[in-house]
């Protein structure tokens, strides 16, 4: 199998994406900790360029692919937020970009991607196999398959929003006893746990999914990947991936306790207080952790806890119905 990102590649990933990307803020909350009775800090990659972490991952990866390779473009699939930071990255390093979407993705992603510069393919997610489309895409043009977690390259960037908000911590004289990150594929806790891990040894680690989509809580549980078994939809359409990466397993088997989940009707309430309260747009994958906290499943209490709110993009129907209650 190939080998998971070390320190030294999230260390490296740092300064490649450093004149790129957003150093995002650390984010507190008197509300949420008189709430919760935690001390809880917020890493808000919703303000992050394109909206949210993937960006970190997208433009890791695709800045290492050789020169005399970048004409021939890159070529990814995602239901939206990858999308995004391939087709950005991509942009940036002025390659062509296909992105293989859902055609039931949040329309508001499948714009983005498109004002990126990017061509979008869409797909049935139910009755057709994504990958496939997006191999076929890749041998017809010879571009670079940039995949959505398990790749180290990826993992590696994503590590950058763990090595943050252990830089700091450590500058605030803080030590946090709890992390958590939403996991879909699991690159962003595989990259935040060799992160933090490495500055805080005894910091306990969560993943947070949807109800019914909890796949990491099942595998880190077994000891193996496990896949989930729902067969319908969640609001949360940024987590839906079947089963752990075999990369980022590898890593968050060693490093990470459990996992946790939130109901979908619990996430509205975590949008809706990420925006009354922290005035900022969540999506409602980006705020399962935040959510699991609230409603007590983190055994937060008296406890330091940094939870990654990863993305903000929303369609704003579905937005202004959670925000109302409705």
């Amino acid at each position: 199998m190939i080998q998971p990102p070390t320190i030294a590649d999230i260390d490296a990933a740092a300064k490649v994406l450093a004149p790129y990307a957003v150093r995002t803020p650390l984010l507190t909350s008197p509300a949420l900790d008189t709430l919760t009775g935690a001390r809880v800090f917020l890493k808000a990659e919703v303000l992050q360029r394109t909206g949210s972490f993937k960006f970190r991952g997208a433009f890791n990866k695709i800045s290492s692919i050789p020169e005399n390779r970048r004409a021939s473009g890159v070529v990814a699939f995602s239901s939206g937020n990858h999308a995004q930071g391939v087709a950005a990255a991509a942009q940036i390093l002025k390659m062509p970009a296909v992105i293989v979407m859902p055609e039931d993705a949040p329309a508001l992603k499948i714009a983005r991607t498109k004002a990126y510069g990017a061509e979008v393919v869409l797909y049935d997610r139910y009755k057709e196999d994504r990958e496939a489309i997006a191999r076929d895409i890749q041998n017809k043009r010879g571009a670079t398959l940039v995949p959505p977690f398990d790749d180290p390259k990826i993992i590696a960037g994503q590590g950058t929003v763990g090595r943050e908000i252990a830089e700091d911590m450590i500058a605030l004289g803080v030590t946090p006893d709890i992390i958590s990150s939403p996991a879909s594929g699991g690159g962003l806790m595989a990259g935040i746990a060799i992160a933090t891990r490495a500055r805080f040894p005894n910091v306990t680690l969560m993943t947070a999914e949807p109800d019914g989509f909890d796949d990491h809580a099942r595998s880190l549980a077994a000891g193996k990947r496990e896949p989930h078994t729902h067969k319908g939809k969640t609001i949360c359409d940024a987590l839906m991936a079947t089963i752990p990466g075999e990369i980022t397993f590898a890593v968050n088997s060693k490093l990470v306790a459990r996992g946790v989940t939130a109901t979908d009707a619990e996430v509205g309430k975590a949008v809706a207080f990420a925006f009354n309260e922290l005035k900022l747009v969540v999506e409602p994958g980006g705020a399962v952790p935040l959510e699991a906290l609230m409603q007590g499943r983190m055994d937060a209490k008296g406890k330091t806890v940094a939870i990654v709110l990863s993305g903000g993009n929303v369609d704003a129907d579905l937005f202004a119905r959670l925000i109302q209650g409705s």
